[in-house]
């Protein structure tokens, strides 16, 4: 199964709006949302980009964050998995 971790923090609108959209789609993929607040090296990545989302891919190296792109807040839940499907390399079929 395909693995994506949100980077968020508590309160931000924006997040909790692409975790709702995530929440809500029908595609195979687990979700880990990573608190910003919570870890000093992800603060000082992500403080001014938050809502990041990544995914997990294997690599020879190990398992790598790959950032996806970023879409516009008010992007519906088909545009987000119109995305993900393409970045996932999920199956095409609506």
């Amino acid at each position: 199964m395909k693995t994506l971790i949100l980077y968020s923090k508590p309160g931000c609108h924006l997040c909790e709006g692409l975790a709702e959209k995530l929440a809500q789609s029908q595609l195979p993929f687990t979700l880990e949302v990573r608190d910003i607040t919570q870890n000093p090296e992800w603060f000082q990545k992500y403080q001014y980009e938050i809502p990041v989302l990544c995914k997990l891919s294997q690599q020879a190296s190990g398992l790598a964050e790959q950032a996806l792109p970023r879409l516009s807040p008010r992007a519906p839940l088909r545009q987000v998995e119109r995305m993900l499907r393409n970045h996932l390399n999920f199956s095409t079929v609506e």
